[in-house]
């Protein structure tokens, strides 16, 4: 078992050197902040890693070069998504969505209550503007495809909010098309009331829950 491990764990740490070659270029030396372009190319080397040591007779090898392909991807990904992001941040103009990079995909999450009015999957005129501009940014960046997914909290029937949840995922959709997005880059999902990020015990955590998130995914090239 130990061998098996070692290839991997050799290529995970010419990832890692990667990315701190990756902090000096870009902070001018060593001991920058860590960026999700590091991130980015850490997740791409191991993932590469794991990669290259199934497919390769020769595990170490193939680890090792699987890593450094991985690395390279992961970093390119990593730093594309760091300028779309900072791009959303300053077009965005509703400050209260949320944008979360986690160094392989973008969520862009929308409160319901500004998306949509009480028990309705028609979007607010206020919001489809931040929409296009999402829009906008997914076609300057054609390289990924998107997930958009409906969540309700779990105020009635769970059957009733699974039904809205995809309604809502649909009709944000909806909008990322009219701005010209393919619709064979958007996936649609409703979880209704089963993936809460607060407790439903509260006004205000129920609130949280009433989302619709834009899951930016790169494709790997």
């Amino acid at each position: 078992m130990i061998r098996a491990k070692t290839p991997i764990l050799i290529a995970a740490g010419a990832a890692l050197t990667l990315t701190a070659a990756c902090d000096a270029q870009n902070m001018g030396g060593f001991g920058g902040p860590t960026n999700k372009t590091q991130q980015g190319a850490l997740i791409g080397g191991i993932a590469g890693a794991v990669t290259g040591a199934a497919t390769s007779k020769k595990s170490g090898k193939g680890a090792l070069i699987g890593g450094a392909i991985g690395a390279l991807g992961g970093a390119a990904i990593g730093n594309a998504l760091d300028k779309q992001e900072a791009e959303l941040r300053r077009d965005l103009e509703n400050d209260r969505v949320q944008i979360n990079n986690t160094g392989d995909r973008l969520i862009v999450t929308l409160p319901q209550d500004i998306l949509f009015a009480v028990d309705s999957a028609r979007v607010n005129n206020a919001l489809r503007g931040d929409l296009l501009t999402v829009a906008d940014s997914l076609q300057n960046y054609p390289g990924s495809t998107v997930q958009v997914v409906g969540h309700t909290d779990n105020t009635g029937s769970a059957s009733y909010n699974q039904q809205l949840s995809e309604r809502r995922a649909n009709a944000v959709a909806g909008v990322l098309m009219d701005g010209g997005v393919g619709s064979n880059r958007i996936n649609t999902y409703g979880r209704g009331e089963n993936q809460p990020i607060a407790s439903n015990l509260t006004p205000q955590g129920k609130a949280q829950n009433r989302r619709v998130e834009i899951v930016i995914l790169p494709n790997a090239r």
